[in-house]
């Protein structure tokens, strides 16, 4: 379970936090990010269309596509059903948290506390979404809950930016980033996200 979540964490620096309306648009934006640099895609399920969006970006060759915003274990059924890779949620309950372990599928849940790590290293988890990064106290933060935590890594998201993100990738205990700043809002500009997402694939480099 470690293993396969580390892949995913590890295969670029920073995750796209995606929200999208109109499963047309799915393709074409899991292409540009994939030519980008950016091949992990976190599809939340905040709109309707979020698991039509998840089949169409599965199908782009090279796309590694997730569900985020997964709150309960009918969502993480839901999300795996339509062929969700990895799953990431705000939060950790035991009931989702169990659900997942069960289901196989590799589990980012959300921290924002030493007793929310605690919950999840009982249900053997070490690999944390911190949410929300800034709003949850930044850096110093993340640093002070990773040091009694020497076993777990953490993919800050939450208020990051291009111009942050280095910042909290030089954490050793950061594995990588989620951002929503790669795709703004509205009509989808597909060569500037592109670009976006080359400026943000270099980040480690």
């Amino acid at each position: 379970m470690t293993e396969a979540i580390d892949a995913v964490m590890g295969t670029a620096p920073v995750i796209p936090v995606l929200v999208v309306e109109d499963a047309g648009q799915a393709a074409p934006l899991a292409e540009a990010l994939v030519a980008g640099g950016l091949p992990v895609l976190e599809v939340t399920l905040r709109t309707p269309a979020a698991l039509d969006v998840i089949r169409e970006m599965k199908q782009v060759p090279g796309a590694i596509v997730g569900a985020g915003t997964v709150t309960s274990p009918a969502q993480l059924d839901a999300a795996i059903e339509a062929g969700a890779g990895f799953i990431v949620s705000p939060g950790l309950t035991e009931t989702l948290g169990k659900a997942a372990s069960a289901s196989g599928v590799p589990f980012l849940p959300g921290i924002a506390t030493a007793g929310d790590i605690m919950r999840g290293l009982e249900l053997g988890l070490t690999r944390f979404k911190f949410f929300p990064a800034t709003a949850a106290g930044g850096i110093p933060a993340l640093q002070a809950l990773a040091a009694p935590f020497a076993q777990c890594r953490f993919c800050p998201t939450g208020g990051i930016s291009q111009e942050t993100a280095p910042d909290w990738l030089r954490l050793e205990a950061v594995s990588c980033v989620g951002g929503s700043w790669i795709v703004p809002k509205g009509p989808p500009a597909y060569p500037d996200i592109a670009r976006n997402a080359r400026k943000a694939a270099e980040l480690r480099a």
